[in-house]
């Protein structure tokens, strides 16, 4: 499923008005996310931020050795209410 689908199924909402939604939820997870805050979902999950330290690296072609910078990786944890969904 794709952005395209999930406006598709909200069938309460006209299409405009479900795009503008589904943007406006996105938006507001990416901005949370941003300023460092997790974004929980009662029975859905947790969107979380995880810091990854600088690191040494190997180019597999040529065996050269490489520093990789550290970052802030986007992580999302299901929540039972999701797992039960998928899993029942």
């Amino acid at each position: 499923m794709n952005r395209n689908d999930l406006v598709a199924d909200i069938t309460a909402l006209s299409k405009s008005d479900a795009a503008k939604a589904v943007d406006a939820v996105f938006d507001g997870i990416t901005d949370a996310l941003k300023t460092g805050d997790d974004v929980r979902l009662l029975g859905f999950g947790t969107f979380a931020i995880a810091a990854r330290a600088a690191r040494q690296g190997k180019n597999p072609r040529t065996g050269e050795a490489n520093e990789i910078a550290a970052s802030r990786q986007p992580k999302f944890t299901a929540g039972k209410g999701l797992k039960d969904a998928v899993n029942g």
